[in-house]
């Protein structure tokens, strides 16, 4: 069975990623043993979303060529889903949380609902930095 580059680039750019936030929420609260929900959530660093669209568009640049038209295609996908972690989702997630505490102020008897987080522009270029070292490895080691 012949597996895909371009699949195995966006697989493990989202696997690195997350296995990274599980480790730096790790260290940032100094228990590895209870952030097993980091391993699937959205949102902190870095932004796993950002680490897969760039690692799919890299890797489709390395063999396929920049100047190809699905290369144009990818980079204008990798650029929306940035932008909106950064400015979209990040907005929603803090209109969230805002909502979350007008509703504890108000002693509401309404259940909580979970806040969706989006990404800080460092957590997008951080993640972006992974899909590009993923991918070049990729590239290089696997295929």
């Amino acid at each position: 069975m012949n597996i895909s580059a371009y699949v195995v680039a966006v697989m493990c750019a989202w696997i690195v990623a997350q296995g990274l936030k599980y480790i730096l929420s790790g260290i940032k609260s100094k228990n590895f043993m209870g952030n097993f929900r980091q391993l699937y959530l959205s949102g902190s660093m870095p932004s796993a979303h950002s680490a897969s669209v760039v690692a799919l568009m890299a890797i489709i640049g390395l063999r396929e060529g920049t100047s190809s038209s699905i290369f144009a295609l990818s980079l204008l996908f990798a650029a929306v889903v940035m932008y909106d972690a950064v400015m979209v989702r990040r907005s929603s997630g803090e209109q969230g949380e805002a909502v979350t505490n007008l509703i504890k102020e108000s002693n509401s008897k309404i259940k909580l609902p979970r806040v969706a987080k989006g990404h800080t522009p460092i957590e997008v270029l951080a993640g972006a930095a992974v899909g590009l070292l993923v991918a070049f490895s990729v590239n290089l080691f696997l295929f």
